[in-house]
């Protein structure tokens, strides 16, 4: 288990005179084992974020670590990425056992029985491993990319929205997956949602983004139960309740 740190981490799109800056200076902690939620509407900078975890967007100031090792001086990238839209993250031309195979690192022995467990851990059957992706439905998509996403063997995953795409009947067995693995792998992970219900869900720790700041953080049932900042509020209120009309 790896504990990953966001110090002072600011990401800046354009030049510094006239850019966007995505991402303000966050400090973040996800500690080893656990699951934090970033939660926020779009544009709140949460997967600007994610992508500079793994290497995707350059930081313009701040440090991101494992450990309290700066992530950029490490020899191997224990960190997986897992995407809001798996359909572009997998190879149409390539079999899912080819691109989950692909992912893995030399070393691996036999990589066909490695395909069959890690698609077996996800939900899917073996037998699967020759089927492109768009014989797949979306929710099969994504239990692939979480597949291919293992088999790298990372210590560290980041996802982003990850459930956004899904219809909502195959959303909670997707999120099932997810956080049974989390557990029985004892995984660290990064869990990016604009869905407060799916955060709470999923995760042990939340914290708050709001125009590129982390604007509130804490254990997931305190914060959405008691939360302290107006913008928290807010989004609360957003999510529909059982029987209340919308807008009510």
């Amino acid at each position: 288990m790896r504990e990953l740190t966001f110090e002072d981490v600011t990401v800046r799109f354009g030049s510094r005179r006239s850019g966007t800056v995505a991402v303000d200076g966050v400090d973040l902690v996800v500690p080893a084992g656990r699951i934090v939620g970033l939660v926020g509407e779009s544009g709140s900078g949460k997967s600007t974020l994610a992508r500079a975890a793994v290497g995707l967007a350059p930081l313009a100031a701040g440090r991101i670590l494992l450990d309290g090792q700066p992530i950029t001086g490490l020899r191997t990238r224990p960190l997986q990425m897992i995407f809001q839209d798996p359909y572009s993250a997998l190879d149409p031309r390539m079999s899912i056992g080819a691109s989950i195979a692909e992912a893995m690192p030399r070393g691996t022995g036999d990589k066909r029985a490695e395909v069959g467990r890690l698609l077996e851990l996800v939900g899917l059957a073996a037998d699967r491993a020759g089927a492109r992706p768009d014989e797949l439905s979306g929710g099969q998509r994504q239990r692939v990319a979480l597949a291919r996403a293992l088999s790298g063997k990372p210590e560290v995953i980041v996802a982003d929205e990850i459930t956004s795409a899904l219809d909502v009947s195959i959303q909670g067995a997707v999120l099932n997956a997810v956080r049974d693995l989390q557990r029985r792998m004892r995984l660290t992970m990064l869990f990016i949602s604009h869905n407060l219900a799916v955060v709470r869900y999923v995760s042990d720790i939340v914290a708050v983004m709001r125009q590129g700041r982390i604007v509130e953080y804490g254990p997931v049932d305190e914060v959405l139960l008691d939360p302290q900042h107006e913008y928290t509020r807010e989004l609360l209120a957003a999510v529909p309740r059982p029987g209340v009309p919308l807008g009510t």
